[in-house]
């Protein structure tokens, strides 16, 4: 039995130093270092609400930031319309000025946005616009929409009316007259 106590003495002696060797602290601990500094608490406080704050914020729209930062929008008068049926009911759509090829405006969630063309060495055509982080990129049978800031995917298999439609295959052997 008394080397139980003896074990058990040692045990209650070492563990507070183990805690404050770790980092680790009991709440007993926490609440004397903060009746030391009030104001260090007041802060820490108000530190932890303004961090969920806008933690809250960021979750609810992940834009928030970007679209505070106004941009005028592109004038879309005399364009061509394409309107893109994206998988998830997503929507987007394009307009493009036949005299001026390295722009296009692209409207979505109801924004609209200019874009600028972009170079690439396999003839899709990509369009960026780096404020915003949207990158579209039309290829013959689809489009896809991408979020550069997020790294991730807005809108894919996107396809206009004529993408959309079958394709109809030839049959073999038959002639057309």
């Amino acid at each position: 039995m008394a080397i139980t106590l003896k074990y058990i003495a040692a045990c209650a002696l070492i563990s507070p130093f183990l805690l404050a060797a770790t980092g680790l602290s009991t709440p007993a601990a926490a609440a004397t270092e903060h009746e030391k500094h009030p104001k260090a608490a007041k802060v820490l406080k108000e530190q932890a609400r303004d961090k969920h704050k806008a933690s809250k914020k960021k979750k609810e729209d992940p834009q928030t930031e970007v679209v505070a930062e106004d941009e005028p929008e592109p004038d879309i008068t005399d364009t061509l319309v394409t309107d893109y049926a994206c998988e998830l009911n997503n929507k987007v759509t394009i307009y493009k000025n036949d005299k001026d090829d390295g722009h296009i405006a692209l409207r979505w969630k109801n924004r609209l946005h200019r874009l600028d063309r972009v170079g690439t060495t396999t003839g899709a055509l990509r369009f960026e616009n780096t404020k915003f982080g949207l990158i579209w990129i039309g290829i013959p049978s689809k489009g896809i929409l991408l979020d550069s800031k997020l790294n991730r995917q807005l809108a894919n298999e996107c396809k206009n009316a004529e993408q959309a439609a079958p394709m109809v295959a030839a049959v073999p052997g038959e002639k057309k007259s």
